[in-house]
């Protein structure tokens, strides 16, 4: 069988019938969340952003941080965009903390610090799609928005036995259709909450736990057994790896980091100077060349290889120290550039590579 096995009328027919069941089952099994226990729609518009290819026990330390910072919009909006990036270091894709930032400032200038409370609003918001518009308008203004994340694509996957990668365009329309028929029209907010904790804690994407489902009645890929092969997975691709090297260049007890631009590929983070990629030349042939373009000199030592991974490539970085004996001004550092104490770089937002980097640094000085 493939594409949807009955018309998105059957849906509507059940879907009141649908929504009791799983309400019933948020009253019993619902999750106690930090982020439940307002309708503040800033509230909940900064849960929803972190949550975003985030999981919840990641995301509740981060989300209780920024609200002892910032506790209103206004506060974010004033903050300076650095100093939010580096609050948000550690929860990733950082692209939605210059999002939120900007968010922000919109939401001040253009609505005057009142949240806007409609979907196509909200959409206008740098970050924010249909889904998270839906959330929020469902969360904070109990309007019969759907939702269609990660969890939610997946349910209805095995509830229609959707066959067929639910990626494309015209899976996405279906699966939009599918969302917005079993929306109810009242008690949006608690359904809402409760096929997230459905998709959270029960139609796991490997092993769902088809028992325990209060819906499971309706689903038909469970009904042909297909539950733990819904939803089909699109083919892997070949996931590149790009050679990196990097300096860790002391001097007078300190160490040089940079600061990454704002926009752009982990914007706003730290991380030591170096070459990336690296492509045509040996590791040390583009490290000596690094160092010899700053003006400085030394022995490059060997430190080791870390491997990170990113969500569509993965790096090999090539890591050397250089003792600094001489500096001269021109080499002191440039934009962005800063030589700091070893300690300090402990409390700096490094990226996740680099983290690895100081870690490599620091197990190979205990030795």
């Amino acid at each position: 069988m493939r594409g949807k096995p009955s018309p998105v009328r059957d849906a509507r027919v059940e879907a009141d019938v649908f929504a009791q069941a799983l309400l019933a089952w948020y009253g019993d099994q619902g999750r106690e969340l930090p982020w439940r226990q307002t309708r503040d729609p800033y509230r909940i518009w900064l849960s929803e952003v972190m949550l975003q290819q985030t999981g919840v026990a990641a995301v509740i330390p981060y989300y209780q941080r920024f609200l002892e910072r910032y506790p209103a919009v206004e506060a974010l909006a004033a903050a300076p965009i650095e100093e939010v990036v580096d609050l948000w270091a550690g929860l990733g894709y950082y692209s939605r903390a210059r999002n939120l930032h900007a968010a922000a400032r919109q939401i001040v200038a253009c609505f005057h610090g009142h949240f806007p409370a409609t979907v196509a609003e909200l959409q206008s918001l740098p970050g924010v799609g249909r889904s998270t518009a839906g959330a929020i308008a469902a969360l904070a203004f109990e309007k019969p928005a759907p939702i269609l994340d990660g969890n939610v694509r997946r349910i209805l996957c095995r509830l229609f036995a959707w066959q067929e990668v639910p990626t494309t365009a015209g899976a996405q329309r279906q699966l939009w259709e599918w969302a917005e028929a079993l929306t109810p029209v009242v008690r949006v907010h608690d359904y809402t909450q409760a096929i997230m904790d459905l998709g959270a804690t029960v139609c796991l994407p490997r092993n769902p736990r088809c028992p325990d489902c209060p819906v499971a009645g309706f689903c038909l890929g469970h009904a042909l057994g297909l539950e733990k092969s819904l939803p089909q997975r699109q083919p892997s691709k070949v996931v590149p790896t790009e050679v990196q090297v990097v300096l860790v260049l002391a001097w007078g007890g300190r160490l040089l980091v940079r600061r990454r631009p704002l926009q752009g590929l982990l914007g706003g983070l730290w991380e030591f100077p170096g070459r990336q990629p690296v492509s045509g030349q040996a590791p040390e042939q583009a490290a000596a060349e690094e160092l010899r373009e700053r003006g400085l000199s030394g022995r490059l030592e060997v430190v080791g290889t870390i491997r990170h991974a990113y969500s569509h490539f993965r790096v090999q970085v090539e890591v050397f120290k250089v003792q600094i004996q001489k500096i001269d001004g021109v080499a002191e550092g440039g934009e962005g550039e800063q030589w700091l104490p070893e300690e300090a770089l402990l409390e700096l937002p490094l990226h996740g590579a680099h983290k690895k980097v100081l870690a490599l640094l620091h197990e190979k000085l205990s030795r």
